[in-house]
């Protein structure tokens, strides 16, 4: 974690962290601020969206912006690619190598500085799916 001399380590962002890096869920502000009441009881809405978001502007953590939903974070700032359903919008890791040449590529192509790149797979979760072939 790389602090930035106008960003101490609080208690409050310690917690944070804490939270969010015990899950794999890729959890939106609301749900992390569920987790976090349970250690600080008193900490408000506010506190935790600020911090979640001066956290992810420094690179402490991901702010996952898809298309359309909440604002969803992970603690994993290696880089990564992520998977959604689109029925229930969970938000999972998908376990394939990052394309580093494509940067290059994109670069080669655009003229453009490529300083990185994002890429989401969309598709529907197994519980859904299994949820949709009970119903029918």
């Amino acid at each position: 974690m790389q602090l930035t001399p106008e960003m101490r380590l609080t208690t409050q962002r310690q917690i944070i962290l804490e939270e969010l890096g015990k899950v794999t869920s890729h959890p939106t502000a609301n749900e992390v601020y569920d987790m976090v009441r349970k250690r600080l009881p008193r900490i408000g809405l506010g506190t935790v969206y600020r911090n979640l978001e001066l956290m992810s502007e420094t690179g402490i953590i991901l702010k996952l912006e898809v298309g359309g939903t909440q604002k969803r974070f992970d603690a994993t700032i290696d880089p990564h690619y992520h998977i959604r359903c689109l029925s229930c919008g969970k938000v999972d890791d998908i376990e394939i190598p990052v394309m580093e040449d494509i940067n290059k590529t994109a670069a080669d192509i655009s003229k453009y500085q490529v300083l990185g790149h994002h890429i989401e797979f969309s598709g529907i979760c197994s519980e859904c799916n299994d949820n949709a072939q009970a119903v029918n």
